[in-house]
């Protein structure tokens, strides 16, 4: 970050909505003597009856009901929300006024004296950022995991936390306007479309993957997924010292290579082996999440027995491939966290037997055909709901049975009339939840009731005999 834009005792700084991380900065701002100027899309009405305590504070002016130029022009330095459209009017009106537009990171920046690890990619980022920041707690290391999950950075540092290390998972948006951030390592897990509604296309939204590198020095890390295709294509831009993990390459190419349930490290004085059997990371995404992790805390100078401590007691964050129950030999499943298609293919290759797949909600602007190829090989049946539905329909025509339903419930229902024992029940959406959902959170939530009321139905019904009824 510049200087100038350092926060200062008088400054003015400008800060685009009141969720959790606006909050969060305009608390960590007034905290260093800024003058504020918050502007919240909610009715004055609203905004007053849920902010009254912040607004009170006499440094502080705000605008409710929408964002205006000739409010925000006030500041010398806006932060916006990440779920501002970098396109958004008044976005556009600042820059061309000369006036910085900036996010957390950027504001942050200057107070992280700390180690810090960053963590993007289109699936598995919020996996991979607990497992670091398991591994390193276990160790007795005093971290800090944050960023696109959790406590806010900024909330963070406003209380005084004096972690060792910041583990910090950083979405697309997040990384548009993260200013001159620059994390000592810096994990890139894959790139598949996501999120092309805001970013216009694959190319744009992988630049913005890729800004995770753009301040590091050659003496910081960068860790790529050597098995990605367009990581590998891009890793030529990287200037700092760029390690590769995966199945394809040998030990000369890749500093971590994944035979199995077995992670190799290269380049160590005595070659290490990490085996996962016994762990939730014994699995074909589980080892690909570890490998990156392990490299990470490697590089921070942890041994083998701290990392083997922390990938044993680690437990994987609810939503991700989460098994509800198992009934009458049905596996039912929970993955609403996959919100975009490649999180829904790679979900489909870790099963071992057949899916019939629940999929839909709000689409993302992603080309659903790409899971098309999974969906024949992996499923018996779709399930679709959501808003999503007639053009997954369209997408998916001719790979396997396709049938619609109108809420969860009915989904739950259907598939479990079409699944049979040995088969799995998956909830694995590919898009995102907001069209019938609070959130993919609230999404698998009412999946696994939805499942338990069922099971708990079928689990009562009587045989004329008297006995239970078990088709099995």
């Amino acid at each position: 970050m510049h200087e100038e834009l350092k926060i200062k005792p008088g400054m003015k700084v400008g800060v685009i909505g009141l969720g959790v991380t606006g909050r969060a900065m305009v608390r960590y701002c007034l905290g260093l003597g800024a003058e504020l100027f918050v502007s919240d899309n909610r009715s004055a009405e609203q905004l007053v009856a849920d902010e009254a305590e912040l607004l009170e504070n006499s440094r502080l002016q705000w605008e409710a009901g929408g964002h205006t130029l000739e409010f925000l022009q006030q500041a010398d330095m806006v932060v916006a929300s990440p779920g501002i459209p970098q396109d958004h009017n008044v976005i556009l009106g600042l820059t061309r006024l000369g006036i910085p537009v900036v996010g957390e990171l950027a504001v942050a920046a200057p107070s992280l004296s700390m180690k810090v690890v960053a963590v993007t990619g289109t699936n598995g980022k919020t996996t991979v950022t607990a497992l670091i920041g398991e591994i390193l707690a276990q160790a007795g290391i005093n971290v800090f995991v944050g960023g696109n999950i959790g406590t806010p950075l900024v909330q963070y540092l406003h209380e005084g936390g004096n972690a060792e290390v910041m583990v910090l998972e950083l979405s697309s948006f997040q990384l548009l306007m993260a200013g001159t951030f620059a994390p000592q390592v810096a994990v890139l897990l894959n790139i598949t479309p996501d999120h092309i509604d805001r970013h216009g296309s694959l190319e744009e939204y992988a630049a913005a993957k890729m800004r995770v590198f753009a301040n590091q020095k050659a003496a910081d890390t960068a860790i790529i997924n050597g098995d990605d295709p367009l990581c590998v294509q891009l890793a030529d831009k990287i200037t700092s010292n760029c390690l590769k993990f995966g199945t394809s390459g040998d030990q000369k190419q890749y500093a971590a290579q994944i035979k199995g349930n077995e992670i190799w490290l290269s380049g160590a004085e005595n070659k290490e082996c990490y085996d996962l059997a016994g762990t939730v990371l014994a699995n074909k995404i589980g080892a690909q999440n570890a490998a990156a992790a392990i490299l990470a805390v490697k590089i921070l100078g942890l041994t083998h027995d701290q990392i083997m401590a922390g990938l044993r007691s680690f437990t994987p964050a609810p939503h991700r491939l989460q098994q509800v129950t198992e009934h009458r030999g049905v596996l039912y499943v929970d993955d609403s966290k996959a919100t975009n298609t490649g999180a829904a293919i790679a979900a489909l290759e870790q099963l071992s037997g057949k899916a019939v797949l629940i999929a839909g909600g709000r689409e993302k602007g992603e080309d659903y055909s790409m899971l098309k190829a999974a969906i024949r090989d992996k499923a018996k049946d779709v399930v679709l709901i959501g808003e999503a539905a007639e053009k997954m329909k369209t997408s998916f025509n001719g790979a396997v049975p396709l049938h619609m339903a109108t809420t969860m419930a009915d989904a739950v229902r259907k598939a479990t009339q079409l699944a049979k024992a040995g088969d799995t029940v998956l909830l694995s959406p590919a898009c995102a939840s907001f069209d019938m959902f609070n959130s993919y959170g609230h999404r698998g939530q009412v999946f696994s009731e939805e499942v338990l009321r069922l099971v708990a139905e079928q689990s009562a019904e009587k045989m004329p005999d008297g006995g239970e009824n078990d088709a099995n």
